[in-house]
């Protein structure tokens, strides 16, 4: 479910104002809307314009910490003179703030603000502060508004939460410059907004020495450069593919960048030497796809995120699931920090990471409730512990939290443990992995075997379900299909009724043992069957690929001896759900995790995170390389045989550095090593990668 975040101070430009009375402008933010010119909208990386039907066109450029506008004005008004007037407001887009402050120096037209906003998916508040400068025309007049009412005195305001009028829809509030119009036949005039989550002055200093001289080309082309620079690691070779999926490629990959970002300086909650990284928004979307896929083409940044993450235990006593703007975000299973950690760990990623605080980190997770678990850690571990799954009418007294989710929380926690197992190996715990070991089989608690599945009375054909489990061992009930597309889908966003799946059905969530997939597969009655429940789970709507729990099922083929299925599956979704039209993302993007299951798609590498192990399908290139920014190996993957037309979709032959390959699965090591992975294709599946020696690791194989 989609959720406007941050988008604090917002600049509204004005050509001027009807009767050249400053009250005649619109200053809120309901009054002041303009509907854009169509066509004019352009978005690139490091760059985005719109013209209004005011006739104002509107361009931004940006640096690390300083976005520069550059507004320009049409040279003649036939109700009003020229005399523009740019607004700086206090909101955001949820429109959370609280209370906040304002300033306007009418000498240099300088405001400087400060605000208490909310996050838009957690508790607590944040302050963020700006300072903008303006360059273009001399300055007019200058003053503050509430509402729709502004004045040249005084140049600074507070507003603040009284208990009554709280809303800051009913109290808008900045501060304003007006200019004469730019001289010498200029229509243009650019503004430099700093921010810092610090203060005011810092805000300033960001601004000036980023932006020191209003330079918009240059900035711009120092925008784009580095965004070049970033993902130049990648390189296809396009061949003839549709400029449509190259598109869908470079812009999930852009997407997929973007966050969690780097607030390194800019952390006021405490002193530290190590990176902080904020906006893992939420790691519940961003475990599966966004991190290993910046492993792949980022692990500098990668191992700095996990630093940061480890420095947000140190501090604060636990590893977030979610955070945003300094603050706790809602936790929406497990404690997927830990496969985040794991991840990095079975890649060998070191960096200045400290595994052993990493795994004191997981360990706490495992073991120590927090008073608060809806925001960081896990609850219902007494009987997780003693019971070996989370149950429907659990009692838990040792913290607080949503008394939802049994199934995909059981689940997940299992998974959770199965990473910690995976650290404790490797870093010598030995009674710890058969301990964590065992607690990852606790999927098997919930599977009711009998459970059968109807679609409008119509029996599927399945058997074998997961179902909530009272705390007394008695069977709860759940729909096998509730929570999906075919019933009250939306209902289990943030499960205000009490389900017991969130976000997708148990249909789905019993397919999720990714620590021991040939075990579930034999559960399920075997490969064959269990490759007919992906298709029926597939194409008969249950799944909906807009949540990042349906990537994985894409290639659960591969585990049943079947990968041709799943180069066939991730044809079938893109184009088809992910295109460059306005409805190109399925649901919500999720900080571009429906941008990194593109460019993993398409890569013909996609993983499954907490291990080391990538599903291998044919890229939609005919080739592919990726250069690790710390060895400096390159790993290409190269189709011979390939067709843009995608006819040739089945892997019929490997090699690997000339060497027969036969697994249809590979390890990280391809990507710090370097080499050749070379596919064969051809219209139809073959014995590649079907035999059981070929199959990934599983947990009993």
């Amino acid at each position: 479910m989609a959720s406007p975040s941050l988008g604090n101070f917002p600049l509204f430009a004005h050509p001027g104002c009807h009767n050249d009375d400053v009250n005649e402008c619109k200053f809120t933010s309901v009054d002041r809307a303009t509907p854009q010119v169509n066509g004019s909208v352009l978005a690139e990386p490091g760059y985005f314009t719109i013209t209004l039907e005011n006739a104002v066109r509107a361009e931004m450029t940006v640096t690390n910490h300083t976005a520069l506008y550059r507004f320009s004005f049409p040279e003649g008004l036939a109700d009003m003179p020229l005399s523009p007037l740019i607004l700086a407001d206090l909101i955001d887009l949820p429109k959370s703030r609280s209370n906040a402050s304002v300033s306007v120096d009418p000498n240099s037209g300088r405001i400087v603000g400060s605000g208490t906003f909310s996050p838009s998916f957690g508790i607590g508040t944040y302050d963020l502060h700006f300072c903008t400068d303006f360059f273009g025309a001399s300055i007019r007049d200058t003053g503050v508004f509430m509402n729709n009412r502004a004045g040249s005195q005084p140049k600074n305001l507070s507003v603040v939460t009284d208990g009554v009028n709280n809303s800051p829809e009913i109290l808008p509030a900045g501060a304003w410059v007006r200019f004469n119009a730019p001289e010498n036949n200029a229509t243009q005039i650019s503004a430099r907004v700093g921010l810092s989550f610090m203060s005011t002055a810092q805000a300033c200093s960001n601004a000036e020495l980023e932006i020191p001289d209003f330079d918009f080309e240059s900035t711009r082309s120092a925008a784009r450069q580095a965004w070049t620079d970033k993902m130049s690691v990648i390189s296809v070779t396009p061949g003839s593919v549709s400029d449509e999926f190259q598109t869908i490629f470079w812009s999930g990959l852009y997407r997929a960048s973007i966050s969690p970002q780097d607030y390194t300086g800019e952390n006021p909650l405490w002193n530290s030497t190590e990176p902080y990284y904020d906006s893992f928004y939420c790691i519940w979307d961003s475990y599966r796809s966004i991190h290993p896929l910046i492993t792949l083409f980022d692990p500098e940044s990668q191992a700095l995120m996990i630093r940061s993450l480890l420095d947000i235990y140190r501090h604060e006593g636990k590893l977030p699931d979610c955070r945003m703007s300094l603050c706790k975000g809602f936790t929406q299973g497990g404690s997927n920090a830990d496969v985040v950690l794991a991840d990095a760990y079975v890649k060998n990623m070191t960096q200045g990471i400290d595994w052993a605080l990493a795994y004191e980190a997981v360990l706490s997770d495992a073991e120590d409730e927090p008073l608060n678990w809806a925001v960081e850690g896990r609850g219902g571990l007494a009987s997780w512990k003693s019971l070996g799954y989370v149950p429907a009418d659990d009692f838990d007294p040792h913290g607080v939290g949503p008394f939802t989710r049994s199934i995909s929380r059981t689940v997940e926690y299992a998974y959770n443990d199965f990473c910690i197992a995976e650290m404790a190996r490797g870093l010598g715990h030995a009674a710890d992995y058969e301990k964590y070991v065992a607690r990852s089989e606790n999927w098997r608690n919930l599977y009711k075997e009998d459970q059968n599945s109807t679609i409008n009375g119509t029996e599927t054909g399945f058997t074998g379900f997961l179902q909530p489990k009272f705390m007394n061992g008695t069977w709860g009930q759940q729909d096998p299909i509730f929570c999906s597309p075919l019933l009250n889908f939306t209902s289990c966003y943030l499960n205000p009724d009490g389900h017991e799946t969130y976000e997708g059905s148990s249909w789905l969530y019993t397919t999720y043992v990714p620590q021991d997939m040939a075990s579930l597969i034999t559960t399920l009655d075997g490969p064959d069957s269990f490759v007919r429940r992906l298709d029926y789970l597939h194409e008969s709507a249950l799944l909906y690929i807009g949540d990042e729990q349906g990537f994985l099922p894409v290639y659960q083929y591969h585990y049943a001896g079947r990968p041709g299925k799943s180069a066939a599956r991730a044809h079938t979704y893109i184009p088809s759900q992910f295109n460059t039209s306005v409805n190109g993302i399925p649901g919500n993007d999720d900080s571009g995790a429906m941008g990194s299951f593109i460019v993993l798609a398409m890569m013909g590498l996609f993983p499954n995170p907490g291990q080391n192990v990538y599903l291998i399908t044919p890229p939609f290139f005919p080739e592919i390389s990726i250069t690790n920014k710390i060895s400096g190996n390159k790993a290409t993957i190269r189709n011979v045989n390939f067709d843009a037309e995608y006819k040739n979709i089945y892997i019929q032959i490997v090699t690997l550095n000339g060497v027969a390959y036969t697994n249809n699965w590979i390890g990280h090591e391809f990507f710090v090593d370097g080499g050749v992975l070379e596919l064969t294709l051809g219209p139809e599946e073959s014995a590649w990668g079907t035999r059981y020696e070929d199959l990934p690791p599983s947990l009993s194989t």
